[in-house]
């Protein structure tokens, strides 16, 4: 069972065998994001649930993580990247289904840079989330990553509306 917990926390080699792991857990997060979007019978609420129900999941799979590891918020483990970046977009779920393919990929990429800048510098309280013990800690600064970078993609897609 720990050698589950690990390869599903670290995603694998991607996790532990790739520089920048958070970046490409990011990066594996949002193409997963993308099929189940595009490519699935989930409606975008149905894809948005099920990334928020791996989130969740993802609370006690770090923590254990974290003992296996010897580490505190271990670099390696990605799991929160992954199933966070998809939160990102739970405002713009109507513009992703209706834009053009170059305004969902204008949206998809500027979601996943507001998301790396937020996770990675962590601003407005976000650092001091990972203070939270185990799981909680690795996983919940992540998601208010995803859900400040959610906003200012909403404001920035719908910025041109107002004029």
């Amino acid at each position: 069972m720990d050698f589950l917990i690990k390869n599903l926390s670290t995603l694998g080699p991607i996790g532990t065998k790739l520089p920048a792991p958070g970046t490409f857990g990011s990066l594996a997060g949002l193409i997963a994001f993308s099929i189940c979007f595009w490519l699935s019978p989930l409606s975008p609420i149905a894809v948005i649930s099920l990334f928020s129900a791996l989130f969740i999941f993802g609370i006690p799979l770090c923590s254990r993580a974290e003992v296996l590891l010897s580490k505190a918020d271990p670099p390696e483990v990605i799991w929160d990247e992954f199933t966070a970046i998809p939160l990102v977009y739970i405002f713009c779920l109507e513009q992703l289904s209706s834009s053009s393919f170059k305004g969902s990929i204008f949206l998809l990429v500027l979601g996943f840079i507001l998301f790396r800048i937020f996770d990675i510098l962590k601003p407005l309280g976000i650092r001091g989330l990972q203070r939270l013990p185990s799981g909680w800690g690795v996983m919940i600064d992540d998601l208010a990553a995803a859900l400040i970078s959610g906003g200012l993609l909403y404001l920035i897609q719908t910025f041109p509306l107002s004029f």
